[in-house]
């Protein structure tokens, strides 16, 4: 999809069209999650810090993240493309790999079916979508990006390496900052410059690091689209108005977290093993903390007492806290066989309380029960 979130805005308020939107954060401390085209133009993108867009853009509109929103819109478009394939690989809320190559008798060629989705989804949803159609997922994801917004890029089998070849050496994947210095040094500008170099030359230089360089820059890329996919992590985070000091208040905001995580395991019935905590400092460095469970859990009170207990192995209270952010991994269906605890009473009265909560917030809103502590945030 082109400019996502704020293509949904103008799609809901018609009269921001043609204006530099910019979607992120209410604080001048958040970063920008999308900005529209005509804001590009001013040097806004995705991950500039907000106060920057502002100064960048001073006439920019700026809108706040409506997540549920841009979910309902991704669902209806991931919709129509499952009309088209099962096999339908969504890898964010706005981009997903298809994997046409067995409905050529149904709807044609690969082609002809984007050109049949894109069309689709400008008239029933009012947005456009800009795609890549090549023989492999790393090919079409890079021709998606060749003709945005609202293009149509075709790598023909057999022009894989041709087509890369001209490209800045920074659109290949697994080249990031540590790996372009060094190949700046050996004067690699573009993709082309890279495959240039002996196979064994660049796996000496950068390890398997070099082969996958080295056979990504040829167009070599042999994963399948896999259309049943599992997350592999559950989280949220937060950024504080201003650095954050009193430990007891980031105690409460760490309780605010948990809750939230909590509550999107059972939404989602997985479990987690892995619970990590991430602290990010006044000078932006980035600490985490993690601990694995001898038992998986969703229950957002275990959640809260291990990132507590994570807490203290920082430097938290000591140095000021920008961000914090609780995240659970390790993740297994809530009806996978596991090894059952003899003492599960109390955590069945645990499962039956949050069960009863959840089932409740779900009726009258979010969080309309909640910890006592965080009815202070109100």
């Amino acid at each position: 999809m082109d400019a996502f979130y704020a293509s949904v805005e103008v799609l809901d308020y018609p009269e921001l069209a043609g204006k530099p939107v910019i979607v992120g954060g209410r604080s001048d401390r958040s970063v920008v999650c999308a900005a529209s085209y005509e804001a590009r133009r001013y040097g806004v993108h995705s991950a500039l810090a907000i106060v920057v867009a502002r100064r960048r853009c001073p006439m920019g509109i700026f809108r706040p993240v409506r997540m549920a929103r841009y979910q309902e819109v991704s669902c209806r478009i991931m919709d129509i493309f499952r009309e088209y394939t099962p096999q339908v690989e969504q890898i964010s809320v706005d981009e997903a790999f298809l994997d046409v190559s067995g409905c050529g008798r149904l709807f044609g060629s690969a082609v002809k079916i984007a050109e049949i989705i894109r069309k689709r989804v400008k008239d029933e949803i009012g947005l456009t979508v800009s795609a890549g159609v090549a023989a492999t997922k790393l090919v079409a994801k890079i021709a998606s990006d060749q003709q945005k917004p609202d293009g149509l890029t075709v790598v023909p089998p057999g022009k894989e390496a041709e087509f890369l070849a001209p490209l800045p050496i920074q659109r290949l994947w697994g080249v990031g900052r540590k790996t372009l210095p060094a190949l700046d040094l050996l004067g690699v500008k573009t993709i082309g410059d890279l495959t240039r170099f002996p196979l064994d030359f660049l796996e000496r230089k950068f390890g398997k690091q070099g082969r996958h360089m080295y056979y990504c820059g040829m167009g070599v890329d042999d994963r399948d689209v896999e259309s049943v996919q599992f997350a592999k992590s559950i989280g949220n985070e937060e950024t504080f108005d201003s650095d954050m000091t009193d430990l007891e208040a980031i105690k409460k905001e760490l309780l605010h977290l948990a809750t939230k995580v909590g509550e999107r395991l059972r939404r989602k019935r997985v479990l987690g093993r892995t619970i990590t905590l991430k602290v990010k400092y006044l000078d932006f460095k980035v600490v985490s903390r993690s601990v694995t469970l001898p038992q998986v859990t969703d229950d957002s009170r275990q959640l809260y007492r291990v990132a507590v207990g994570l807490l203290v192995k920082t430097l938290a209270g000591e140095k000021p806290v920008r961000l914090v952010g609780v995240s659970v991994s390790g993740l297994e269906g809530e009806s996978s066989p596991r090894q059952l605890n003899l003492f599960c009473g109390h955590n069945k009265t645990r499962k039956d309380l949050n069960n009863a909560i959840d089932a409740i917030n779900s009726r009258y809103g979010a969080q309309v029960i909640k910890p006592a502590l965080l009815t202070e945030k109100e």
